[in-house]
C-alpha cells in the first residue's frame, strides 16, 4: 500500500499573495511544510501539486530543491490536480495537505495513518479520515486521507463547481456513500488558528517561529501550546480572522 502526501500549492491567494514562497527563519513556508510531512515515516511519497501557471514556475523550484516530486494541473480545478497527482504518482492511499500551514505536526498525520492502517487492517471500512469534520485541532493542523478509489469516485462524480475546488467536499458531505471517521485530540483547542492566510496570520507564525525554531528539528503542538498560554498575547494578534466559506 503506496501513501503519498499531495501538498496543493500555488502563489496566487486573494488574502496574502505568494504566501507560501515568504521566507520565515531561513526557509520558505513551502519548505517548512515539505519538511514537516517528510517527518511521518509512513509515507512513501510526497509530491507538491500545483498549477500550470507561469506564476508556479517558483513552486516546481522549490519542490525540486527540497528534494520532492511535483505535478502540474489547473488551477480552478483541484479536485482533478489532485486527483491526476495520484494517478501519476501510483497512490494507494493519499493524504491531503494544504501548503500554508507551517505549523503542520507530522505527529498528528503519524497517529491518523496509524489508526487508517490498524483499523483497516481489522476489517474497519474507512473510506475518509480527517482531524476536521469535528474540530478539536487547531486550523493550520488540518489532514485528510483517503483511498485512491474514493479519490477516483470524487473525480468522476462531483459536479458543483466548490466541489471540484476544494478537493474533498464531495466525500465529506456524501456520508450515504463513504465511511467517513473523525480524529479528535485529547481537548479541544480548536480556538486556536495556526493556519497562514492573511498578515496577521504571518505575524503570530513569525513570533511561534523566532520562539521555537531550531534548525534541522521540528516543534510541536504541545510546544505551540505551551508558547501561547506563556504568551496569550500572541493569540491576540490573529483571534479576529474569521476562514473563508467554501
Amino acid at each position: 500500500m503506496k501513501i503519498v502526501a499531495i501538498i496543493q500549492a500555488r502563489m496566487g491567494s486573494t488574502r496574502l499573495p505568494g504566501k507560501v514562497m515568504k521566507e520565515l527563519c531561513g526557509q520558505t513556508v513551502l519548505a517548512h511544510v515539505i519538511f514537516r510531512v517528510k517527518a511521518c515515516s509512513l509515507i512513501d511519497e510526497v509530491v507538491v501539486a500545483t498549477t500550470t501557471s507561469y506564476a508556479d514556475n517558483p513552486i516546481v523550484t522549490e519542490a525540486e530543491k527540497c528534494g520532492v516530486k511535483w505535478f502540474r494541473g489547473s488551477e480552478e480545478d483541484v479536485l482533478s490536480r489532485y486527483y491526476l497527482a495520484a494517478k501519476q504518482y501510483s497512490a494507494d492511499v493519499v493524504v491531503r495537505v494544504t501548503s500554508d500551514c507551517p505549523l503542520f505536526d507530522p505527529e498528528v498525520l503519524s497517529q491518523m495513518l496509524e489508526y487508517f492502517q490498524d483499523e483497516t487492517s481489522e476489517g474497519l471500512e474507512i473510506d475518509y479520515l480527517s482531524n476536521c469534520l469535528n474540530r478539536s485541532y487547531p486550523r493550520g493542523l488540518d489532514a485528510e486521507v483517503f483511498t485512491f478509489g474514493v479519490l477516483e469516485k470524487a473525480f468522476q462524480a462531483a459536479q458543483k463547481p466548490y466541489e471540484r475546488e476544494h478537493v474533498t467536499p464531495y466525500i465529506y458531505e456524501h456520508p450515504e456513500i463513504f465511511a467517513l471517521h473523525n480524529q479528535t485530540y485529547d481537548e479541544d483547542i480548536s480556538n486556536y488558528r495556526w493556519t497562514l492566510d492573511t498578515e496577521e496570520d504571518w505575524k503570530l507564525i513569525q513570533a511561534v517561529y523566532v520562539d521555537l525554531y531550531q534548525e534541522g528539528e521540528i516543534f510541536t503542538t504541545d510546544e505551540v501550546i505551551a508558547l501561547l498560554k506563556a504568551k496569550p498575547e500572541l493569540v491576540n494578534l490573529n483571534i479576529h480572522v474569521k476562514q473563508k466559506e467554501l
